[in-house]
Order: structure tokens, then C-alpha cells, then sequence
């Protein structure tokens, strides 16, 4: 273990983005300022649990689907958060036991739970880290060239982590400068909070108010156009309940306010 990581400085009077998200999907790893503010937040918007569980069943799902059906054996998750149900190198490891998984964050906690609970499953896998902030594509691809083929298709992975950025063409900047560096073939998989429900959009504010770092909510048009130029996975870009549910919640499961999709580069 070196020096920078045996010594992690946890701030446990300030809400943490990623604890209250562990917070709202059942897990354990939140401090009382999390678990204060989470319940909060779910007052204004009872709906965000369904959110925050629901997006880990969209990662599954997504994940699942390319490695078995597009035969996808890279995967490369941005801003991965802390460790929760099925991770994405399970989801992959149990189709492709041969799948390379990097995972980016450049959250310290993120990073101690990272190292200590997520480790290959399998002696063929591969399973790493890349300590990088984000909106640092170049240095996410130059690193990640160690690890990745970059001449075969690898899966970019945003789960909800683009709303962290406050500028919209940032976005674009962070995407395309990614999806430039990935060979065709490769796949974007994404989903986004939306502003279409004032209960949302009214519990982001009330976050940000308690010292959270403020996540935006934007236009439907605005997420969706993330994946021009890319050609997208039926059934397009939809709520995150709706895309490729399992057949017995077909017309059941209800719209949250967090959409994406899985597109292919061409």
C-alpha cells in the first residue's frame, strides 16, 4: 500500500454524493450528514429511491446485454462511485470470463472501497482503476491505452456522473473526446437525470443547498443529443425502467426521470 493510500481524510459533516447514493440503493457505506440529507432529498422526491435502484438495474442490463449479445469484452466505467449490487466486472465476468474492466474516480473513498471489494471474479478477467477526474478524457484514454485494446470495441460508461458537470458543452467535450479515442464498433451506454419533473429538478436544488455537490438536471433534447453520430441500441433512448426490461415489467415499469441508451460508434 503506498503512502496516498493509507491515509484517506473522510469529511463526515459535508452530504457526499456517492454515500447518499449508496444510501438511497439499500447499502451500508453513508454517515449520518448522508443519511440526514438523503432523507431529506426523498421527501421532496420520493420517487429518486426508485431512481437510484433502477439505475443500478439500467448498468446491469446494459452491461449484460453487450457482453453477451454484442460480444463486447471491454468496459470502461467513468466515475464508477462506490461499490454496490452486481458491478460492472461481475455483470460482464459472469457472460465473458475474459473481460477487462477499468474502473475511474478520483474520489478517495471511492477509490479505498474500489481497491478493497472489486477484484476480478475470474483468473481470466482483468479489473483496475484509473485515479483521474473525469473531466480529464486525455488522461482517462492515455492511461486506460495500458490496459484496453483500443483496437477492439470498448464499452464508455457514464452512469449518471455527467450531471456533476455544471457546463453542457463540457459534456459534449468529455464524451466526444472519448468516443474519438474508442475504435468503431464501440459503445457508449449513458443515462442522465432529467428536468421533466419539478419534484426532481426541486430536490437537486435542496441538495446542492445542504453542501452537495450540485448535480443538473437537463432537457431531454440536451441528453439525448449526447449520442449524435452514434447509432442507437433499440429500444433508443428511454427511461432508464424502460430499456430492455425484463419481460414480465413490459408496460409496467414506470418512467423515472433519468433517461439513456446504448449507442454504437460506427
Amino acid at each position: 500500500m503506498s503512502d496516498n493510500d493509507s491515509f484517506v481524510l473522510v469529511r463526515t459533516d459535508i452530504p457526499h454524493s456517492a454515500r447518499i447514493w449508496n444510501y438511497w440503493t439499500g447499502g451500508k457505506d453513508y454517515y449520518e450528514i448522508d443519511r440526514i440529507v438523503g432523507d431529506r432529498c426523498i421527501e421532496i422526491n420520493p420517487d429518486i429511491t426508485t431512481m437510484a435502484v433502477q439505475s443500478r438495474q439500467f448498468l446491469i442490463r446494459t452491461v449484460r446485454y453487450l457482453a453477451a449479445e454484442r460480444g463486447v469484452r471491454q468496459f470502461l466505467d467513468i466515475g464508477c462511485g462506490l461499490p454496490t449490487m452486481l458491478n460492472t466486472h461481475e455483470v460482464a465476468e459472469a457472460v465473458a470470463p475474459e473481460a477487462r474492466v477499468i474502473y475511474v474516480d478520483n474520489d478517495p473513498l471511492v477509490l479505498t472501497h474500489a481497491r478493497a471489494l472489486m477484484y476480478s471474479t475470474t483468473a481470466e478477467g482483468v479489473v483496475t482503476y484509473i485515479d483521474s477526474d473525469f473531466r480529464d478524457p486525455e488522461r482517462i484514454i492515455a492511461e486506460a491505452k495500458n490496459v484496453l485494446n483500443f483496437r477492439e470495441p470498448i464499452a464508455v460508461m457514464f452512469m449518471g456522473v455527467l450531471g456533476l458537470v455544471e457546463d453542457y458543452d463540457e459534456v459534449r467535450r468529455i464524451v466526444d473526446t472519448l468516443m474519438a479515442a474508442a475504435p468503431s464498433g464501440s459503445f457508449l451506454l449513458m443515462w442522465h437525470g432529467t428536468d421533466d419533473s419539478r419534484r426532481y429538478v426541486d430536490m437537486c436544488h435542496a441538495y446542492a443547498s445542504h453542501g452537495g455537490v450540485p448535480f443538473i438536471p437537463r432537457l431531454r433534447s440536451q441528453v439525448e443529443a449526447v449520442f449524435d453520430s452514434l447509432e442507437m441500441v433499440e429500444p433508443g433512448f428511454v427511461s432508464i425502467t424502460q430499456w430492455h426490461a425484463p419481460e414480465a415489467e413490459v408496460g409496467e415499469a414506470r418512467p423515472v426521470s433519468a433517461c439513456g441508451a446504448v449507442a454504437r460508434k460506427p
